[in-house]
Order: structure tokens, then sequence, then C-alpha cells
């Protein structure tokens, strides 16, 4: 039912899809919608976002789970993190299609979800180079870094790029959290 709602969405619109719209394409009677996702397109909507998240942060951690070191995994981080909004198909239909709802999502009305799912893939990764309360800040400000720079791309910084990446975070981000690192 959520793979029907991701098509619907893409095909017609967040605004335009209808409850029957996704239990055609999902073979299911409107009935057994209804009883899968009690309160309708609102709470279909939300599970949909949860599960991106989800699959987002899982392929991202793939990526980084195995960095040498707090610079390395930052670095992998947001290069794949930003490889990965960049190539999200349905992202970009959906900001083409409905960018009011789709930027929401990403920023005001989305962000603390994101950054609550981040917090529970990342810091994990993070901890064995940081304090808890550290590594917690850390990937909120990385998730707030790279949903601003996927939505307003830079001149100076591209945090797609290894190079790029990696020398605004030894510029930026790591003097902001040199104290807490640990002494060698």
């Amino acid at each position: 039912m959520l793979d029907a709602t991701k098509r619907c969405c893409e095909r017609w619109g967040i605004e335009r899809v209808t409850i029957d719209d996704i239990a055609t394409d999902a073979g299911v009677s409107r009935a057994t919608l209804y009883r899968m996702f009690p309160g309708g397109k609102d709470v279909l909507f939300e599970a949909l976002r949860v599960r991106e998240l989800e699959d987002f942060f899982t392929r991202l951690a793939a990526h980084i789970d195995d960095a040498p070191d707090l610079e390395e995994l930052l670095v992998r981080t947001v290069v794949a993190a930003t490889h990965e909004l960049r190539d999200d198909q349905h992202l970009a239909v959906m900001l083409a299609s409905e960018p009011g709802d789709t930027l929401g999502q990403l920023t005001v009305k989305g962000l603390p979800r994101i950054i609550r799912v981040a917090t529970v893939f990342l810091v994990p990764l993070v901890d064995p180079f940081l304090p808890r309360r550290e590594s917690a800040r850390l990937v909120e400000l990385l998730s707030r870094l790279v949903i601003s720079y996927f939505l307003a791309p830079s001149d100076h910084v591209d945090l797609g790029d290894a190079e790029s990446a990696r020398t605004f975070i030894t510029t930026f981000i790591l003097p902001a959290f040199h104290a807490s690192l640990p002494r060698s």
C-alpha cells in the first residue's frame, strides 16, 4: 500500500491523489486501506514519509559504518546523503509537482522528524568519537546542513564532492567539536 501511495503521489501529486486511487493501485478495497491506516490519507502519507526516511538512513549507514575516524565519518556521511538526495527520483518529482508541501516536509514541518530518525541511525556511529550529547548535536547540525545545501546549492561548497566536503568539515565543523574530541 505504501508503494502504491508513492506511485500515485508521483502520478497525480499529493493534493490530488485519493484513497480510491491508492486502493486501486494497491489492488485492495478502500475498507482494507482504512483498516490498515485508520485516519486515511494523512496517516498513510505519514507512514510513507517514515518508511522513506528509514530507507534513506539505512542506505546511508551502509556507506559510513566502517569509517576509521570522525573526519572520514563526517565526509562520507555528507557526501553519501547529498548523493542520495540528488538521486532520489521520487523526491525530484515531488519537488517539481508539489513544491510547497515537499519543501515543508524537508524544512519546517518535517525537519524535527528527519532529525529524530537521523539521530537514531547516525548517533551510534558518531558515539565512538564524541560524547553522546555532542554526537546528537553534530548529527542535528549535519542534517540541517545537508538539507540546506541540497535545497539551495552553493557556488563555494559542494557537499556531494568529497574534497569540497572535507574542506568544509575540517574548516567549520570539526573545530566546533574540538573540545569534545578525545585527547590522543
